[in-house]
C-alpha cells in the first residue's frame, strides 16, 4: 500500500513523530519479549466524525513495519463503529506505531469535523460563502492543519505572512499619515500579483477601503447585522470587494453571517475543536 498512499507530511516527519514517542525503542514490548508474535490492529471510529490524516496514520504504520489497508480516506463521514484501517505485523511494530497513529486521527479529525460543521451550516442557508481557516493553528503541525481544513471542505485564509498581502491596524500605526488610497498604490507597486486585503473594525472603515481600492474587505468582530449594512453600502460599485466575516465565526453563528452576504468566512474555531475518539484493538493472529 506504502507504494500509493498520499500523505500530508512527508516520510521525514512522520519518522521524526515515531522518534519521538519511542527514541529508545518499546522498553515494555522488549522486557515482555513479544515483539515478534504476529498479530493484527483495528481502527474504528467511536464518535461521528470527519476523517482525517488517516494516510498519515497509515504510513506510520507502515513505518515501523506493519502492513495496512485502509477502509476508509481523509473525507469521509464516518459513523460509530466505522471501519477505519486494519495492520497486521509483528507485536513490536503495531505497539510502537499504535498511539501515534491514533493521536493523529483523532485530533486532526476534531479539526476536520469542526470545520465541516461550519461549511454545513453555512452553505444550509447559501451556497456561496467560502469557509477559509486561519494560519493560528499549533507551531509545527502546518501540514497536519492544512490536511485537515480540506478534508473538513474548508480551505486555508492564509499559509503564511510570506504569501499574502493584509493590511492591519497594528500595520498602519507605523504609516503615519499615509492615507488608503497611498497605502494601496504603494502595495500595487510592491506586489502587483497580489490581492489587497485589508481588516476593518466598521462600516465606514469598510467603505473607505473599497474606495481606496483594496480587494478583499475582512470585517472583524462585525456582528451579522453590520456584516449586512457593509454589504449594501457597497453594493452600488461597478467592482465590489470580497467580504470577509471574521472574529468570532463559528457553526452557531454561521448561518447568520451567510445570511448576511459574506463571501469569505475566517475562522480560527476548528483548531480548538475536541478530538474524536478513535477505538482501537490489537489482537495476536495465527500466521
Amino acid at each position: 500500500m506504502s507504494q500509493t498512499l498520499s500523505t500530508a507530511a512527508s516520510r521525514a516527519e512522520l519518522e521524526r513523530l515515531l522518534a519521538d514517542d519511542v527514541p529508545y525503542g518499546d522498553l515494555t514490548t522488549e522486557a515482555l519479549g513479544i515483539g515478534a508474535a504476529w498479530g493484527q490492529m483495528q481502527f474504528f471510529a467511536r464518535d461521528p466524525m470527519l476523517l482525517a490524516l488517516a494516510e498519515d496514520a497509515a504510513a506510520i504504520i507502515e513505518l515501523a513495519g506493519g502492513r495496512v489497508e485502509l477502509h476508509a480516506t481523509s473525507g469521509t463521514r464516518l459513523a460509530p463503529g466505522a471501519a477505519i484501517l486494519t495492520a497486521e505485523g509483528a507485536a513490536a511494530a503495531l505497539l510502537k506505531s499504535w498511539k501515534v497513529a491514533q493521536t493523529l486521527i483523532e485530533i486532526w479529525s476534531g479539526v476536520a469535523s469542526a470545520a465541516r460543521d461550519i461549511v454545513d451550516a453555512a452553505t444550509a442557508v447559501s451556497p456561496g460563502p467560502v469557509v477559509a481557516c486561519t494560519r493560528k493553528n499549533t507551531p509545527g503541525t502546518k501540514r497536519f492543519a492544512v490536511a485537515a481544513v480540506k478534508a473538513g471542505g474548508a480551505v486555508m485564509h492564509r499559509l503564511g505572512l510570506s504569501e499574502t498581502l493584509l493590511v492591519f491596524a497594528e500595520h498602519r500605526g507605523f504609516l503615519g499619515d499615509e492615507t488608503l488610497t497611498d497605502t494601496a498604490s504603494r502595495l500595487r507597486r510592491g506586489a502587483p500579483e497580489k490581492k489587497l486585503v485589508i481588516e476593518v473594525s466598521s462600516v465606514e472603515a469598510g467603505v473607505a477601503a473599497a474606495e481606496a481600492g483594496f480587494d478583499v474587505i475582512q470585517a472583524e468582530k462585525f456582528v451579522p447585522a453590520d456584516i449586512a449594512a457593509l454589504m449594501a453600502r457597497l453594493a452600488a460599485m461597478p467592482r465590489r470587494p470580497v467580504i470577509a466575516a471574521a472574529g468570532g465565526v463559528n457553526a452557531g453563528n454561521a448561518a447568520a453571517y451567510a445570511q448576511a452576504g459574506a463571501d469569505l468566512l475566517v475562522t480560527s474555531s476548528p483548531y480548538l475543536a475536541k478530538p474524536r475518539d478513535v477505538q482501537v484493538r490489537i489482537a495476536p493472529l495465527r500466521r
